[in-house]
C-alpha cells in the first residue's frame, strides 16, 4: 500500500510538473505594426564621422497619457548635429498622440515639445500636482522641463524651474518624492561633464571607433528638491548624491529595502553601479557594493546601460535587471531581503542569449498575464563599422531584440525565435518602453532605433489569463502616486509593483501598473501603500479592467476605455 501510494504521489507530481511546464511554454506572440501606425519619426545621432562618444548614447523615449484620454501617447527623443555634420533641417524630438486602433498622429508642433537639443534621457510626471503629466528631457547640453498646460500644449518651464544643469552629457532621470512631502523632486544622472572640448579620437584595429568613457572625467548626479512654487533647488551636496562620480546611464527609483521611501539605482558604464539608499528625509548613502548590486557574480564592474525594477519571483521584494555591453551578460540582481542582493543571472537563465550583443533598453512585463514578469531587451552595437575590425563574433551593429519568458520557479528562457515577426526587425536599438497601447490588457512594446525609424510591436499572445491595470491619484501624496506600492491579492497569489517615473535605458513607462493574474477572475484585495504612509484598500475587484484608486478613498473607479 505504501509503495502504491508513493507511486500515485510520484505520478501526480509528474503530471503537475508536466502541466506546469506546458503552461509555462505557452508561446508569446508579437507583431510588427510600425508600418500601419502612422509614425514617421526617424532618429539621428548627429554623427559626422568623427565618432563623438555621445552619438552612440542617444536616446530614450517615454510612454505617457499627455491628454488624459486614457491611452498611451509616445514621446521620442532625437539627436542634433554635432561638429562636422551638415543638415538641411534640424532634427527634433517628437510627440505622437494615440488615436486608437494602432494609429498615431504627430502633434509635436502644436504641443510645442520639439526640443532641438541632443536628447539622451527622458522622464514624465505631474511635478506640480495639477493633474497633467509633464516632461523632463536630459540632453547633451542644457536639459529642458516642459510643463503640460492641460490644453494639448506644453510650456518650457526650465528658466523658472532652474533644472537645466548646463554643459554636460546627460543620462537617465527620475521624478520621485525623496522626503515624502507630497511634491515630486527630480534626480538626474550624468555621463560625463564635458565632450566637445575634450574629444578623443579613437582607432581600434585600424578602424575609427567610439572612445571609452574612461578617457573622460566622470560626473556626479544632480538632485533637485521641489519648492512647490514651480521652482527647484539643487540639493545634490546636502543630500549626498554629489559625493560620488560615475558614468551614469539608466536610472530607476525603487524601495528596495521596503522602508517606505524611494531609493535610486544608477547604472554606470564601465564602473560599479550606484545604489543610493534614502533615509526617508532625502539624505542618501551609496551602498551598491555592500548590497551586492555594484558588480557581477565574479566581482567585476560591467559596462552597464539600462536598469529596470520589478518583483520577478513574486516574493514581495524589488529586484533589478541591468543591461550591459557585448561580452557581458545582462544581469539580474535578486533581492534576498535585509538590503542584500545576489547576481542570479546564471542560475535563473536570465542571461540566455545576451552575451554576444550590446544591450540597451530593458523592461519587465507580464506579456502573457500568467502572473510572472517576463523581460524585453533591446540590442545593437555602437559602431556601424564593427564588421571591419574582424573578430566581431556573433554580434553586429544591427541585431534583433530579445524576449526572455519567465517560466516560474525563478527560471527564464530566451524565446525570441518563436515570438513572431515582432522580434524579427534588425536594428541598432536604444531605448525601449512597455505598455498597453491598445487597451486590451496586453503589454506592447515601443523601441527607439538609432539612425532609423522606431519599431512598434503589438502583443498578439493568445491567452485565457486575466489581468488588472491600476492607476493612482494621490492626495496627501504626490498626485500620480509615484513611489506608492500596490499589492494585488488573489486566491493563492500575491503580486506587487511600484509606481515609477524613469526606468530602462534613459526612458519612462509604466505609471499604469499592469498585473497579470493568471487564472484568477477576481482580485480578493487591492492595497496601496502611499508615500505619505496612508493605506488604501479595495476588496473583491473583477479582473480584466482598468481601475483608478484615490488616496483616502476606499472605492475603485472603473475607467476602462
Amino acid at each position: 500500500m505504501l509503495r502504491l501510494a508513493a507511486c500515485r504521489l510520484c505520478l501526480a507530481w509528474g503530471l503537475w510538473l508536466a502541466c506546469t511546464h506546458a503552461l509555462a511554454q505557452r508561446p508569446l506572440a508579437f507583431k510588427d505594426v510600425t508600418g500601419e501606425s502612422g509614425i514617421e519619426f526617424r532618429h539621428t545621432d548627429g554623427s559626422s564621422g568623427r565618432h563623438y562618444i555621445v552619438e552612440s548614447m542617444t536616446a530614450g523615449l517615454a510612454l505617457l497619457d499627455c491628454d488624459l484620454d486614457g491611452d498611451l501617447d509616445i514621446y521620442f527623443l532625437n539627436g542634433s548635429p554635432l561638429p562636422g555634420t551638415k543638415i538641411t533641417e534640424s532634427p527634433r524630438n517628437a510627440l505622437y498622440r494615440n488615436d486608437g486602433n494602432w494609429r498615431f498622429t504627430d502633434v509635436t508642433q502644436q504641443a510645442d515639445v520639439g526640443d532641438p537639443g541632443f536628447g539622451l534621457g527622458v522622464c514624465a510626471a505631474d511635478y506640480d500636482n495639477d493633474g497633467f503629466v509633464d516632461l523632463y528631457v536630459s540632453n547633451f547640453g542644457p536639459n529642458v522641463l516642459y510643463h503640460n498646460n492641460g490644453d494639448g500644449t506644453f510650456s518650457n518651464a526650465t528658466p523658472l524651474a532652474g533644472v537645466a544643469i548646463g554643459k554636460h552629457v546627460g543620462a537617465g532621470a527620475s521624478f520621485l518624492d525623496v522626503d515624502a512631502d507630497g511634491d515630486l523632486d527630480l534626480f538626474a544622472a550624468n555621463y560625463i561633464d564635458d565632450l566637445l572640448d575634450e574629444h578623443r579620437v579613437h582607432i581600434h584595429k585600424g578602424v575609427p571607433s567610439y572612445p571609452s568613457p574612461l578617457r573622460y572625467e566622470p560626473a556626479s548626479s544632480v538632485l533637485f528638491r521641489n519648492n512647490a512654487d514651480g521652482s527647484f533647488s539643487d540639493v545634490s551636496r546636502e543630500s549626498g548624491v554629489a559625493q560620488r562620480k560615475g558614468y551614469g546611464m539608466g536610472v530607476v527609483a525603487a524601495d528596495y529595502d521596503d522602508d517606505g521611501d524611494q531609493d535610486v539605482f544608477v547604472a554606470n558604464d564601465q564602473q560599479a553601479n550606484f545604489l543610493w539608499q534614502n533615509d526617508g528625509t532625502g539624505k542618501f548613502t551609496e551602498v551598491g557594493l555592500l548590497a551586492g548590486t555594484a558588480v557581477d557574480l565574479t566581482g567585476k564592474p560591467l559596462s552597464n546601460m539600462g536598469v529596470d525594477a520589478a518583483d520577478f519571483n513574486n516574493d514581495g521584494r524589488v529586484d533589478f535587471h541591468v543591461t550591459t555591453f557585448a561580452g557581458e551578460f545582462a544581469t539580474l540582481y535578486r533581492n534576498l531581503g535585509g538590503g542584500l542582493f545576489e547576481d542570479a543571472t546564471r542560475v535563473t537563465g536570465a542571461g540566455e542569449g545576451t552575451l554576444p550583443h550590446v544591450k540597451w533598453g530593458n523592461g519587465f512585463a507580464d506579456f502573457d498575464n500568467d502572473g510572472r514578469r517576463d523581460l524585453f531587451v533591446a540590442c545593437g552595437h555602437l559602431d556601424d563599422n564593427i564588421h571591419l575590425r574582424g573578430g566581431a563574433g556573433s554580434t553586429a551593429f544591427a541585431v534583433a531584440n530579445m524576449v526572455l519568458q519567465n517560466l516560474g520557479h525563478a527560471r527564464f528562457r530566451n524565446v525570441t525565435a518563436t515570438c513572431g515577426d515582432g522580434l524579427a526587425p534588425v536594428h541598432s536599438s536604444r531605448g525601449a518602453a512597455v505598455g498597453d497601447l491598445d487597451g486590451n490588457g496586453k503589454a506592447d512594446i515601443v523601441v527607439l532605433n538609432s539612425r532609423d525609424r522606431p519599431t512598434i510591436i503589438r502583443n498578439d499572445t493568445s491567452s485565457a489569463n486575466h489581468w488588472l491595470s491600476v492607476r493612482l491619484v494621490g492626495r496627501a501624496s504626490n498626485r500620480p502616486g509615484i513611489g506608492a506600492r500596490v499589492t494585488v491579492h488573489t486566491d493563492g497569489a500575491v503580486f506587487t509593483d511600484e509606481v515609477r517615473s524613469g526606468r530602462g535605458y534613459q526612458s519612462d513607462f509604466g505609471q499604469w501598473l499592469h498585473f497579470g493574474l493568471g487564472s484568477a477572475a477576481r482580485a480578493t484585495k487591492v492595497e496601496v501603500r502611499w508615500p505619505s504612509g496612508s493605506v488604501t484598500s479595495v476588496a473583491d475587484v473583477a479582473a480584466d479592467q482598468k481601475i483608478l484608486l484615490s488616496e483616502a478613498e476606499s472605492v475603485g473607479l472603473n475607467v476602462d476605455r
